[in-house]
């Protein structure tokens, strides 16, 4: 892996495109690798703080920044399943003990997480749905950039990014709501190229 260009300083003359044959194939074959063929090694502490800002550096509207992330590495990947077992086991007290422990360790999955929170400012003049598709772009910069330095990764939601209970748990706030959790590791297998829409039926000419 090469060392990491600085970020750009405030003002600076940036190119308006980057031509880039490497790039476009890599958009091109864009794929998520499902949660469960992540494994180690995830990227180490300077790669993640790239990864990261990278992701922020996505279109926001007035700079608002509506997003944040929370971070979830080693043992703490471990405690969150604890507390999603809690919230689980009250919504289903009759779920069976394999169920519980697949709950236990979704986190588990990769040896990154990141809940990637949108965090609207409503009494900001930007519009709320232009600052929820800010943190949806975060969350699709990740995606690119960590592939970008060589990691598998997934943009999931599941049931507990919209559980109250599991909500409490990780502090958000009254108007935050989790946009995705994003695992990021090594690929334990290729993922599979999925079914894609035919671009004529998305096209109408104005």
């Amino acid at each position: 892996m090469k060392e990491n260009l600085p970020p750009p300083e405030f003002g600076e003359v940036l190119p308006a495109a980057h031509p880039s044959p490497q790039a476009v194939k890599m958009l091109w074959l864009r794929r998520s690798t499902p949660a469960d063929f992540l494994t180690e090694p995830g990227p180490d502490a300077a790669t993640l703080e790239t990864i990261l800002t990278i992701a922020a550096r996505a279109p926001d509207h007035r700079r608002v920044t509506p997003y944040r992330f929370v971070l979830f590495e080693g043992e703490a990947r471990r405690r969150f399943g604890d507390a999603l077992v809690e919230v689980y086991k009250t919504n289903e007290p009759d779920a069976e003990e394999a169920r519980i422990e697949c709950e236990r360790n979704r986190f588990l999955r990769a040896p990154i997480v990141v809940a990637v929170i949108s965090k609207v400012d409503r009494d900001h003049r930007t519009p709320e749905w232009e600052q929820v598709l800010t943190a949806g772009a975060v969350c699709q910069n990740m995606l690119l950039a960590s592939s970008a330095h060589g990691f598998a990764a997934q943009w999931l939601t599941e049931w507990y990014a919209y559980d109250e209970g599991v909500l409490k748990a990780l502090g958000l706030g009254e108007h935050e709501r989790v946009a995705g959790f994003v695992y990021i590791g090594a690929a334990t297998q290729e993922p599979n190229e999925r079914a894609r829409p035919a671009l004529g039926d998305l096209i109408t000419r104005y």
